[in-house]
């Protein structure tokens, strides 16, 4: 039994040693909720692509990019899916992708890391560091978790009626869930 664990717990730190290169997207999800007249709103990108090079155990190497098609959101309610991608939302025939360029991660401690970047929406970009969780998941995989709110108006998103915040929440809050394989 002792070996057993043992060997349970050198699996568990070799997969968080490892140097993770690619997200598993099919195996991924950025969410989103935002709130209408103080109603949640929930929604998933469907299209998104990442580079990466992150080495848990040397967190200052980090680097990598997240690209997220615009045009892949789905709401859940096709007029909504409709609207958001035209210019006083997204505005996908000139900023078809949201970015974030990965700059530095720091260790919060007991998998937990600091993610530090500049996040691009709609021609603007704006720093942004998001708490994040990394867990071993097999097969030398790990999974990435974490949330952040975004000021949907500090990127220019939702103008004219849908400007209005009590209308549409400011507040939107992102949730990422990340497959990472070495």
């Amino acid at each position: 039994m002792k070996v057993f664990l043992l060997a349970l717990l050198l699996v568990g730190v070799g997969a968080q040693a490892a140097e993770y290169r690619r997200v598993d997207v099919a195996h991924s999800q950025i969410r989103f909720t935002s709130k209408q007249m103080g109603v949640p709103v929930d929604g998933v990108f469907h299209t998104f692509d990442a580079d990466m090079a992150f080495d848990p155990q040397a967190p200052a190497t980090a680097r990598g990019q997240l690209r997220i098609a615009l045009s892949s959101i789905d709401t859940g309610n096709r007029e909504a899916n409709e609207e958001v991608p035209g210019a006083q939302w997204f505005d996908v025939k000139r900023h078809p992708e949201a970015q974030f360029e990965m700059r530095q991660i720091q260790p919060l401690g007991a998998g937990r890391f600091q993610v530090s970047g500049i996040l691009s929406l709609k021609g603007v970009s704006r720093p942004l560091a998001v708490d994040a969780t990394l867990k071993p998941s097999g097969a030398g995989q790990a999974v990435l978790d974490g949330a952040f709110v975004l000021k949907r108006l500090d990127f220019g998103v939702g103008g004219g009626v849908w400007g209005d915040v009590g209308v549409v929440a400011n507040e939107v809050t992102v949730q990422f869930h990340l497959v990472l394989e070495p």
